[in-house]
């Protein structure tokens, strides 16, 4: 399936991944885990975790604990109901990979959320559904901070 016009960039619509929707999260990801098996644990794991979860669908299986535990994964964007993007994002102490960086290191002791990756659909790509994805992240955030 692919659009029929720019306009389709305004039907999108995303909704964080959930245990409702992970079967589309799944969907989106493919048979190889979005790229050689990561399912988007890459930056929440030691590097050694993260290889040993390549194999026997590990990394997988990390991020459907994360999921089935209530934990901010990342938010899923849909085309006319077909997963075809996805945006991680959650606080920053949750990427080991961040926190134990020396390029990307704190800059301050305050909360913040990060965004270590963004995928889309090859038949989606280079028509602006990164951005719209990144909005979509900004508004449900606006909203969840308004709800606490």
């Amino acid at each position: 399936m692919q659009p029929k016009d720019q306009d389709f960039l305004n039907q999108l619509t995303f909704e964080s991944l959930t245990k409702e929707n992970w079967g589309k999260f799944v969907q989106l990801f493919g048979e190889r885990g979005a790229c050689g098996n990561c399912w988007c644990m890459w930056p929440r794991l030691r590097r050694h975790d993260f290889q040993e979860g390549k194999e026997n669908e590990g990394n997988k299986l990390a991020m459907k604990d994360l999921v089935w535990g209530g934990k901010p994964t990342g938010i899923l964007g849909f085309y006319e109901d077909l997963p075809i993007a996805w945006c991680a994002f959650a606080p920053r102490e949750d990427y080991l990979k961040l926190e134990k960086s020396r390029v990307h290191k704190r800059i301050d002791d305050k909360h913040v959320w990060s965004i270590p990756c963004f995928f889309v659909d090859k038949k989606f790509r280079r028509l602006g559904v990164s951005l719209q994805l990144l909005k979509g992240v900004i508004e449900y955030a606006r909203k969840k901070n308004r709800n606490h």
